[in-house]
């Protein structure tokens, strides 16, 4: 009895998102959709690729959360820098989103 392969990991499909986003930054809605493609294959799946486009979104928001309130004293305003960060990350994610669907779709084929 042989166990199923696992067929990618987030944080591989998180990595390469994150490069080709960075080596397609010029071209407006094809480059995160290209990443989002390409990182949803390497992520292994619909859900793990929905997981490595929202995961450094959540990371980064509370890394601004956690340094805000240590910095300031003020927990309240770590909640508002890392909620901001994290806004800021979503409000970018629309064609990184649909392309990491279609990549997860091809993965799963």
């Amino acid at each position: 009895m042989d166990t199923p392969k696992q067929k990618g990991s987030i944080f591989w499909g998180m990595v390469w998102m994150f490069v080709i986003s960075l080596l397609l930054f010029w071209l407006p809605l094809a480059g995160p959709l290209i990443a989002g493609i390409v990182g949803g294959k390497k992520a292994g799946g619909v859900g793990a690729s929905i997981a490595a486009v929202f995961l450094p979104g959540l990371i980064l928001g509370l890394i601004l959360l956690i340094f805000a309130a240590f910095f300031t004293g003020i927990p309240l305003l770590g909640f508002v820098a890392g909620f901001g960060g994290f806004t800021l990350v979503v409000s970018q994610v629309g064609p990184l989103l649909l392309g990491a669907i279609i990549g997860g779709l091809l993965a799963e084929i």
